[in-house]
Parts: C-alpha cells; sequence; structure tokens
C-alpha cells in the first residue's frame, strides 16, 4: 500500500485508503471483521518506519472470541513517556438496508452515479451530483476515520524528528455490538502503561453529523454517553381465552411500561449546551411459542437507555417507578373490569387480586435468600446451559429461572441491567489538566477556524455509543456495587475490567470524520472536511497535547 500512497498528498491518500477499506466488507459478527484487521495490519507493515521496526506493530487476539478477531496496535516511538492514543473501529453494520442494491453497497462511484439520478430525496442527489460525498457502507461509520488515523501515522512516522511523546494507534471490531475489541485492548493497554508509556488522552475519529436540517457546524467531544440496556422481566397469571379477565397479562404491563418509557422526554436528561437522547424500547417478546388459547405467562422488554450525568442508582430508580406506576394502573383497571362485567352478567362476587409485585433483581435475589432459596447455583446452571447464545437472552432466561424459584409464583416485575454496559466519562475541566486540555483544543480549532472559515462547537459527550466509554471511569463505588448486583452474572456475562479502566484513566476526544445518514443506505462522507481539514487539525492537537 505504500508505494500507492507515497507521492500523494494527504487528502489523496485517505481517500485511497477509504475506498480500499470500503471495498473490503467487515460485518459485525462476521469473519470478515478478521480480515479487515490483517488488511490494516498489512497497511502499516508496508511503511518505512514499520519495515525498519516491525516489532511496533502488532496483533493482539480478541480472547475466546468466535470468529477471531484481532486488535492492530501499531507504536510510533517519541522522546519521552507521554503518550497519545489514537483509536477507530474497522466493523461496519450489514447491508439489508440497501435492498437490491446490497450488492453494490460498496462500490462507491456507482452509488454516486445512482444517487445522482434519485428521486427518493433531493438533499442526497444534490450531494451526489456535487461530488463531494464519498458513498458506500463504512464510508462515514467509519472506515474514513481508520484512513485519517493511517494516514496521520503514515505523515509523523515520516518526520525528520521524533515526535515529543508516543503515539499510539489501536485499530479494533466490535464496536457496532458489545465493544469486545476494545474491552480486551485494555489489558493491552494496561501492560504498554506498566512498560512506561504515560497516556495523556485517546482521540477517536468516530463520525459527526449535522444535529439538524441546516446546521453546518463540526462537533468537537470531550468524553462519550455512557449506556444502560434496562430489562423488565415481567410475569403474570395466565387464563383461558373464554376467562380473560381473571388474568394478569403481561403484554398489557409491557406495553403500560412501553408507554411510561420510550421515547419520553421527561428521562431526558437536562444539561445545557449537550445534545441529550431520550430511552428507546429495542426489545418487547412474550414467551408464546407456539399457538394456544392461553394468554401469555411472561413477557420480556429492554430499552437502550443513554446516561451523560445519571448513575445506575439513578437509572433503576425512575425504571422502578415508572413499573409501580404501570402495575398500579393495569391493576385498578383490571378490577373495575372484572367487576363491571361480573355484575353485567350476575355472576356471583370471587375472590381475586391483580397485584403485582415490582423489583429490582438485587432486591428479589434478597428475598430468594432471606427464603432460604439459593440463586447462585440456578444462573450458574443457565450460564452453561446457554453459552454462545445472545447475552441479552441469557441474561432474562436467568432471571426466568429466579423467578421459577418462588413456589408461590408470584406475579412481579423484575428490573435487571442486560449487557452491554458503557461508562459514560468526560473530561474533568475542574483540575490543571483537564483545563489545559480544553484549552489547548480550544486554541487550536480557533486558529483552524480562522484559517478555513469552518465552525467548531466543543460538547461534552459524544451523543452515541463509541468505544471511548471505556477508556476512564466516573461513576463511584457505589454505583458500580449497583451495576454488578442487578446485572446479572456479570464477571461472566459481561466482564468490564472496571479496574483496569480506573487505573488507566484515559481522557476520550472525538474529533471525527463529518458524513451523513450513518447506518443508512445513503450513508456518506463529506470529503473537503473529512479527507482535508480533519488531519490537520489532529497533527495540530497532538503537537499541542504532547506539549502540555
Amino acid at each position: 500500500m505504500y508505494l500507492q500512497l507515497k507521492d500523494k498528498s494527504i487528502s489523496e491518500q485517505i481517500e485511497l485508503i477509504t475506498r480500499s477499506l470500503v471495498a473490503l466488507k467487515s460485518y459485525n459478527g462476521t469473519d470478515g471483521e478478521s480480515r479487515k484487521a490483517q488488511y490494516i495490519y498489512e497497511i502499516i507493515r508496508s511503511f518505512p518506519y514499520f519495515q525498519k521496526h516491525p516489532d511496533k506493530v502488532w496483533l493482539q487476539e480478541v480472547p475466546n472470541d468466535v470468529i477471531g478477531r484481532q486488535n492492530v496496535f501499531a507504536l510510533l516511538d517519541g522522546e519521552t513517556s507521554k503518550t497519545l492514543l489514537f483509536h477507530a473501529h474497522y466493523d461496519t453494520v450489514g447491508t439489508d438496508d440497501y435492498g437490491a442494491l446490497q450488492e453494490m453497497a460498496h462500490d462507491p462511484d456507482f452509488l454516486q452515479k445512482f444517487f445522482m439520478d434519485y428521486e427518493g430525496e433531493e438533499k442526497v442527489r444534490e450531494d451526489a451530483l456535487s461530488g463531494n460525498w464519498l458513498f458506500g457502507r463504512g464510508s462515514l461509520d467509519m472506515q474514513s476515520g481508520i484512513a485519517v488515523h493511517l494516514a496521520n501515522l503514515l505523515h509523523f512516522s515520516e518526520q525528520s524528528k521524533a515526535p515529543e511523546g508516543n503515539l499510539l494507534f489501536l485499530f479494533n471490531g466490535d464496536e457496532e455490538s458489545e465493544h469486545a475489541g476494545l474491552i480486551a485492548a485494555l489489558t493491552e493497554l494496561d501492560r504498554l502503561k506498566r512498560g512506561g508509556l504515560d497516556y495523556l488522552a485517546a482521540i477517536n475519529t468516530d463520525f459527526i453529523s449535522p444535529i439538524y436540517d441546516g446546521d453546518c457546524k463540526r462537533y468537537i467531544y470531550t468524553g462519550a454517553a455512557g449506556k444502560f440496556l434496562p430489562g423488565f422481566y415481567i410475569y403474570g397469571r395466565e387464563a383461558h381465552v373464554g376467562d380473560v379477565l381473571t388474568s394478569i397479562d403481561p403484554t398489557a404491563i409491557a406495553s403500560k411500561i412501553n408507554l411510561e418509557i420510550n421515547q419520553n422526554l421527561d428521562f431526558v436528561e437536562n444539561i445545557p449546551g449537550e445534545f441529550t437522547l431520550p430511552p428507546s424500547c429495542l426489545y418487547f417478546k412474550d414467551d408464546k411459542t407456539a399457538y394456544n388459547v392461553q394468554t401469555p405467562l411472561s413477557t420480556s422488554i429492554y430499552f437502550n437507555y443513554f446516561v451523560y450525568e445519571k448513575t445506575a442508582r439513578d437509572v433503576l430508580y425512575v425504571m422502578k417507578k415508572a413499573a409501580m406506576k404501570a402495575v398500579a394502573q393495569l391493576e385498578e383497571r383490571s378490577k373495575q373490569q372484572y367487576e363491571s362485567y361480573r355484575d353485567y352478567h350476575g355472576f356471583p362476587e370471587r375472590e381475586l387480586s391483580w397485584q403485582v409485585d415490582v423489583l429490582t433483581l438485587r432486591e428479589y435475589i434478597f428475598w430468594l435468600k432471606e427464603r432460604g432459596l439459593d440463586p447462585e447455583p440456578v444462573m450458574e446452571k443457565v450460564l452453561r446451559d446457554h453459552e454462545g447464545e445472545d447475552r441479552r437472552t441469557v441474561s432474562y432466561k436467568m432471571v426466568e429461572a429466579l423467578q421459577h424459584l418462588d413456589p408461590d409464583r408470584t406475579p412481579r416485575v423484575i428490573i435487571f441491567f442486560a449487557p452491554p454496559f458503557l461508562p459514560h466519562n468526560y473530561l474533568n475541566e475542574e483540575n490543571e489538566y483537564g483545563k489545559k486540555v480544553k484549552e489547548v483544543l480550544n486554541s487550536c480549532l480557533n486558529e483552524i477556524s480562522e484559517e478555513t472559515g469552518e465552525e467548531f462547537v466543543t460538547k461534552r459527550f459524544f451523543p452515541y455509543l463509541a468505544d471511548g466509554s471505556f477508556l476512564s471511569l466516573h461513576e463511584e463505588d457505589e454505583d458500580i456495587e449497583v451495576i454488578k448486583k442487578n446485572l446479572p452474572m456479570i464477571d461472566d456475562l459481561y466482564p468490564v475490567p472496571i479496574d483496569t479502566i480506573r487505573k488507566l484513566n484515559i481522557p476520550s476526544i472525538n474529533i471525527g470524520v463529518y458524513g451523513k445518514d450513518g447506518h443508512q443506505w445513503t450513508e456518506r462522507v463529506y470529503k473537503p472536511y473529512t479527507f482535508s481539514v480533519l488531519p490537520e487539525i489532529i497533527q495540530r492537537v497532538t503537537k499541542d497535547l504532547l506539549n502540555i
């Protein structure tokens, strides 16, 4: 690859690398991820610096990974122990959204020509006609981000003088699902830290987009949103459809909980100047696997819940409050409906209760132990019996098995956390180092703004999910304990090396590629900014940060 790059400008290098990466499929959860890692490794190996220092580029196996994912590391030695980490993920989402054009999803030239005549959306057509946008799966999220890092790695490696500090590059997979690549990389980052690297900050190039129509600002983020996946296992009381009004219908409870939580702006964190998002329902299913005339016995539902400053305790509190409100309203409604129906038909009175308990997983486990029931072997057996299955499914099966320990089959809602869990983090501007980093960043952006006319806005939280979440941690010990007690068998089901993250404590800055429609078939990256302005920004920020 180096021979194709050496006589080109950096913008030409980035476009060439982006196109080659887009052409190579690396859908999340497929062996294409492994091939992409090997390809990136070979690109770096072709650079003269790494021809001379082959030990400075290496692959790290992701432990116990069924598709053989690997992380790619490259280290450019500096004059001091100060170190900047540059990282990007190489996996992409699939291409089902391209429909009949699925086979052409990795051909930017074909897609540009197609969208030139596209009548479905005028803005897409205008962008295609301008020639300033590169289309294709992964073009924005985030093969172009990898290309920027690789071109900058080549740039820094060809300078006559070594940089002030070390430049460490990391390319990992599985960002689009459970972040196995970055989580595995934490052990390698820790090893390198123990070997003498002193991490100052991490720079990610995950994509940025307009927040609203007509928005032309370039957003720089000094932290990352966190995420919980609060799940509700709802156990009701079944009945024949001929006696349906005596049932406690878990689908009705789940529906009511969904209406209370899903896209509810009351749950949006109000942080001035930040783009924050409400929770959204990602899964809703009852336990029936075949047709019969019995009402469902249980229902499962979980939500994506972004957190910026909120803690696990905060999230569980509002989730439990919403569930208690839902079951209380349905209990009253069920009583009234049954009484009206009984009175209409002249049936005798009948002693029935529609009460439903609402407990967090931690509370329910305590309830079981108080009654001499041991939940640990039950969860361990479920984990063994369902090894390799979707981790959210396994977590629900654990909670279901615990509910079955109750000899009274009490109707209840059990609230818990399912994988994944992403910590939220942000640059602490209250300490001296945080202030200096922010000053360096703003000074550099102001200079480039004057030179290029670009308008930059610095915000605290990258609003979507990103690997940078795992590089530092702001949760207190009490919050971590809440997570551990409410995410079933977290150390086995979804181990997150909390102590390692705390020890590394690398501030995460996202200086991203710019484009539109990530995860959509109209995905495209804006070439003038991404291929020309962005690499210059990162180069200047790198030099300034190393001189703090």
